[in-house]
């Protein structure tokens, strides 16, 4: 076995670029055979943005240059299309005839690939919610008619607080197949582990493929190794066509039933016998951690994809899409609150509002309970929309009678939403007053029948 060279003998990098276009470079963020990627600003909006660009050197007219330039361009045709959560957004390509370069969003994190090793294995909890946000991330790119083509641990980025993993964003999009694009695109591509019998056949692909690849993405993260692996890459083709996946549970204990029977089937080498599309995949990891079938962490915690679940079934977000959604998870105020807990007391002023996620609430006024609300109601919402401080005292005490979750807003909290999710709320908070105004109108018309 050779000894790795001293630091003095290896290849020295080429100097760092100033500049790249109109951007500022700041660090060398990684290389590969064909492109580096640099951290660089951008003065003008005054953020940090990561450039993918083609290396120098490349031969104009060789297979490689062809290829890459292809890969670049498959890129460069989502610019601006992709803005969800979970996806790395392309900013900018710049055709540049020596070395065209793409501008994205910088993630601050590490790649999947650091979580694959026996060592270093991830929770199942984790992977479960890795899956599902992966998942529904890939059902909005599918949505909007592109196929990934390369899904796998190194294109799939783990965002850290400190060492603790908060989301995931899918980046890469070079072998992506865009069924809207006329311009000829590139069969066969992709990253063989991860691959499905069909794109390696090149066949006609759908979402499928990519619901295999992210499978095998997971069996990965799980067991520590890929559902196949050899030395060569002819063994690897001949398991993927032949060789039955091994059971996770036979590779790591406290693996459940239903979640090996759920990758199991997600790498079904016929398309057919897979998840038929991605909410079905989706939800079906989403339900292994609301029923508890995949083992809880330490910290019980709530965990992002039972929140955006619970949204989904709450009739006020009933007209959000699932970036919307995705935004009120991580901007609104979440709270578990104990059986007797004052919500709010006649007399305190404030301009926050709630909606009642689960568990109940009564209202008193003077004492005497005048109102029980449940699932789905709201609290606080006349505080909320008051013009001015001496109209956003309560008038009633709301106690907790039946242990609560609560999903709380502020205008400072509303102000940080998009336009598109802010004009979402605020006709939905239109709906809810017209409800509340016909209430009042019956009540005021016909107060036998509603007491």
């Amino acid at each position: 076995m050779n000894a790795p060279l001293p630091a003095s003998a290896r290849p020295a990098l080429p100097p760092l670029p100033p500049q790249i276009g109109k951007y500022r470079v700041r660090a060398r963020l990684g290389e590969g055979a064909t492109s580096e990627v640099f951290l660089a600003h951008d003065e003008f909006r005054g953020v940090d943005v990561a450039i993918k660009r083609v290396r120098l050197g490349l031969l104009p007219e060789s297979r490689e240059s062809h290829f890459q330039r292809r890969f670049f361009a498959a890129e460069a045709a989502l610019v601006g299309r992709l803005n969800h959560p979970n996806v790395v957004q392309i900013l900018d390509a710049v055709a540049d005839d020596a070395a065209p370069y793409l501008v994205m969003e910088y993630v601050r994190g590490v790649t999947l690939r650091r979580f694959c090793r026996a060592d270093a294995l991830l929770p199942l909890e984790q992977i479960a919610e890795i899956g599902f946000k992966c998942a529904m991330a890939l059902s909005y790119v599918y949505r909007l008619g592109v196929i990934h083509r390369d899904v796998k641990p190194a294109n799939l980025i783990a965002v850290l607080d400190g060492e603790q993993i908060v989301d995931v964003k899918i980046t890469d999009f070079g072998s992506a197949f865009n069924q809207a694009s006329d311009a000829t695109q590139v069969y066969r591509v992709g990253s063989l582990a991860y691959m499905s019998p069909e794109q390696l056949d090149g066949d006609a692909l759908d979402c499928r493929a990519d619901i295999y690849s992210l499978a095998a993405v997971l069996y990965h993260l799980i067991a520590g190794r890929p559902p196949f692996d050899a030395t060569r890459q002819a063994a690897i083709m001949h398991q993927i066509y032949n060789q039955d996946v091994l059971p996770l549970r036979t590779l790591r204990e406290g693996v459940p039933q239903r979640l090996d029977d759920l990758i199991l089937q997600a790498l079904a080498k016929d398309r057919a016998q897979r998840p038929a599309g991605w909410e079905q995949f989706a939800g079906a990891l989403s339900a292994l951690v609301a029923e508890h079938e995949v083992p809880r962490g330490s910290t019980q915690r709530v965990l992002d994809s039972e929140r955006f679940n619970l949204l989904r079934s709450l009739e006020f977000f009933q007209g959000f899409g699932d970036v919307e959604l995705w935004e009120v998870v991580h901007r609104a105020h979440w709270q578990r609150l104990a059986y007797g807990h004052a919500i709010y007391r006649k007399g305190q002023e404030g301009d926050d509002f709630h909606i009642l996620a689960g568990g109940g609430v009564d209202v008193y006024r003077d004492g005497e309970r005048v109102a029980r609300l449940g699932k789905g109601d709201t609290i606080g919402e006349m505080a909320y929309l008051a013009p001015n401080p001496e109209l956003r005292v309560h008038a009633a005490d709301v106690f907790v009678t039946e242990p609560a979750t609560t999903i709380s807003f502020t205008p400072q909290t509303l102000s940080q939403l998009s336009t598109p999710t802010r004009s979402l709320f605020d006709s939905a908070f239109i709906k809810l007053l017209v409800r509340r105004l016909h209430a009042a109108h019956e009540a005021l018309a016909q107060p036998r029948r509603i007491l």
